[in-house]
């Protein structure tokens, strides 16, 4: 859909939510191509009129550009062409309701005896002006009073879980597989260091997944081939059963040229395996039994050797958090073109693909800076994610948690100066949440 016609959906979707009548346009936009039958099914799930007119409106602006005038042509065979002429003027957004008139009430006046209020006098001489007495409101009969509104009474019902328009399919049972790849001690020919902490991490994303119904599996101290097999092997599984696949890397990382997914991770041999093939092991068209199913990257190493001080702000807009005294980074200078991996070495990792859905890849830092681990507690990117999962995963969507824990680690500071933000590159379609129950 064009982006004028996305913000005039915008600009009016109260008085779209307020008026419209969807089960009148259904019909037309299933014939006109705009939706098909299971689209259709899935929004009248939604509840209420309101809570369909809603949905219908959100999904009608992914629906391309034949979709907004297909729109206004069902709007004006259904008796609701005040609607499309409001949306084909181009976005004013005045409630098409009547307001309400708040009935105004004057006071009556209420004669005295005429007998004895002669010369406006009672009979005892006091003043017998008429007096005003106020109406009061008579109480109307039940079967006349307003009905509540259906939207704000009725109890909300449970967060569904079959997959839908609005949220991935997430109740098998394990949910998925979660590989954790911990890479720790690195050969001394690679010059890179010993990731004290990593396994404080490692041990804590493994339970934390566990307690998100994953079936983990941890390898430890990788190659970098020995990567890409594990990748190729979970590639080739059969994820038929489950509803999700997550990778969790805790690795030195790098710099690599890209096209998609920034950085690349180190095996502990020295060469890296950049994150845009990671992620092409298990797109769609490399792993089709992961096709349609959110495929989460979480990865936890440098995104190249800045480091970023930040910059000043109020002391009102953060609460600074200090770091641990033993603070290390996870980086190594840009790799060179003999570190990079080649994309054609393999069939499961060529990067000719288009850009895959369903996909998310959350970052430790943000791509060129260094990524910050105590080498007793662990880094603050896994820290702070497993308690965001832990107080958080009953109620929220992945996405929401991940900014909750960019927020976080934004406000933690290294040796009083260095600073970091992790960031995501989401390409899901849908809001995600994990299995967790209420401890």
């Amino acid at each position: 859909m064009e982006a004028r016609h996305k913000k005039v959906l915008q600009q009016n979707r109260t008085n779209l939510v307020t008026s419209l009548d969807p089960s009148d346009v259904y019909d037309g936009l299933l014939a006109r191509g705009i939706f098909t039958q299971d689209m259709i099914d899935e929004i009248k799930s939604s509840g209420t009129r309101r809570a369909q007119a809603r949905q219908l409106v959100k999904d009608l602006e992914t629906r391309g550009s034949r979709a907004f005038p297909a729109f206004l042509d069902c709007l004006r065979e259904t008796g609701q062409a005040s609607l499309a002429e409001l949306l084909e003027s181009g976005g004013p957004v005045s409630i098409l309701v009547s307001p309400r008139v708040q009935p105004t009430v004057i006071p009556l006046p209420v004669p005295g005896n005429p007998e004895n209020n002669r010369n406006g006098k009672n009979h005892d001489g006091a003043d017998a002006s008429p007096k005003l007495v106020p109406l009061k409101p008579t109480t109307l009969p039940l079967d006349v009073l307003p009905s509540p509104s259906p939207d704000r009474d009725r109890p909300r019902p449970p967060r569904q879980r079959r997959d839908s328009v609005q949220s991935y399919k997430m109740d098998a049972s394990p949910c998925g597989i979660c590989l954790i790849i911990n890479n720790v001690e690195f050969d001394a020919s690679s010059n890179l260091k010993e990731r004290k902490g990593s396994d404080v991490d490692c041990d804590k994303l493994e339970k934390r997944f566990q307690s998100l119904n994953f079936h983990v599996v941890v390898k430890r101290n990788l190659k970098c081939k020995q990567i890409k097999h594990e990748l190729s092997s979970l590639a080739k599984m059969d994820h038929s059963v489950y509803d999700c696949c997550v990778v969790v890397i805790l690795s030195h990382g790098t710099e690599a040229s890209h096209n998609r997914f920034p950085g690349a991770v180190h095996g502990v041999d020295g060469p890296s395996v950049p994150v845009q093939i990671i992620t092409n092991y298990l797109n769609g068209q490399n792993c089709s039994s992961l096709q349609s199913k959110p495929k989460l990257f979480f990865i936890q190493a440098c995104g190249g050797d800045q480091r970023d001080i930040g910059f000043e702000v109020s002391p009102d807009e953060v609460q600074p958090t200090p770091g641990g005294i033993d603070d290390q980074t996870d980086a190594i200078p840009l790799s060179s073109s003999s570190d990079s991996l080649s994309f054609s070495d393999e069939i499961d990792a060529r990067a000719s693909l288009p850009t895959p859905s369903d996909i998310l890849v959350s970052y430790s830092t943000f791509p060129g800076y260094v990524s910050w681990r105590d080498t007793f507690a662990g880094s603050w990117y896994v820290e702070t994610l497993d308690r965001v999962l832990e107080e958080n995963a009953v109620t929220d969507d992945l996405v929401t948690m991940l900014m909750v824990v960019n927020n976080e680690v934004s406000q933690i500071s290294a040796k009083g100066l260095y600073k970091q933000m992790p960031g995501s590159f989401n390409f899901l379609r849908k809001l995600l949440y994990f299995q967790a129950s209420k401890t």
